[in-house]
C-alpha cells in the first residue's frame, strides 16, 4: 500500500512538472484574431498575453468604434486562447493522473 501511495505521488510531481512545461510552451503559441472587416486585428499568447494590436487608421477616426471592435476582437481571441490553454493543460492533467477510484472526474 505504502509503495503504491509513493509512486502515486511520484506521478503527480511528474504531472505538475508537465502542466508547468506546458504553460511555458504555451507562450509561443500564438493565436490571431482579426475583425471580420479586418480593421483590427490582435495576436495574443496561448496563456492569453496580449502579443500585438494592429488598428486601421479608418477606426482613428471615430473613437467608440475603436473602442467596440477592441472589446469584440480581443473578447473573441481570448476566448480561443483558453480553449486551447484548457484542452492543452487538461489533456497533460488527464495523461498523468494516477488511477485513483472514485477520482476519475478527469477522464
Amino acid at each position: 500500500m505504502f509503495g503504491d501511495i509513493m509512486g502515486m505521488m511520484g506521478k503527480l510531481k511528474e504531472t505538475q512538472q508537465k502542466v508547468e512545461e506546458t504553460k511555458k510552451r504555451l507562450d509561443f503559441v500564438l493565436i490571431d484574431e482579426k475583425s471580420a472587416d479586418g480593421l483590427l486585428e490582435v495576436t495574443l499568447t496561448a496563456n492569453r498575453k496580449i502579443k500585438n494590436i494592429t488598428v486601421s487608421n479608418d477606426l482613428l477616426q471615430d473613437k467608440e468604434m475603436l473602442e467596440d471592435y477592441l472589446v469584440n476582437v480581443l473578447n473573441k481571441a481570448i476566448e480561443k486562447a483558453t480553449n486551447v490553454h484548457e484542452t492543452e493543460l487538461a489533456a497533460v492533467a488527464k495523461e498523468g493522473m494516477p488511477n485513483i477510484p472514485g477520482m476519475d472526474m478527469f477522464k
